[in-house]
């Protein structure tokens, strides 16, 4: 559960968009997405790998020049 510290002269719209920050910050969206639907360990590993080859690829290849 987040906890907001809200000032007694805060607005609501500025308590709602510390709210909103901290929500995307704590990343409870993005969990909530991954847990839905359950991943083997083996397929969630050959993802990663595959990721980091295409990242390796396109920014940690050698630069010609």
């Amino acid at each position: 559960m987040l906890i907001i510290d809200v000032k007694e002269s805060e607005s609501i719209e500025r308590a709602l968009k510390k709210y909103k920050r901290k929500f995307e910050k704590a990343g409870i969206l993005k969990e909530l997405r991954r847990r839905k639907q359950f991943t083997k360990p083996s397929v969630q590993r050959r993802h990663e790998v595959l990721k980091a080859v295409y990242k390796q690829k396109t920014y940690g290849g050698q630069q010609e020049g």
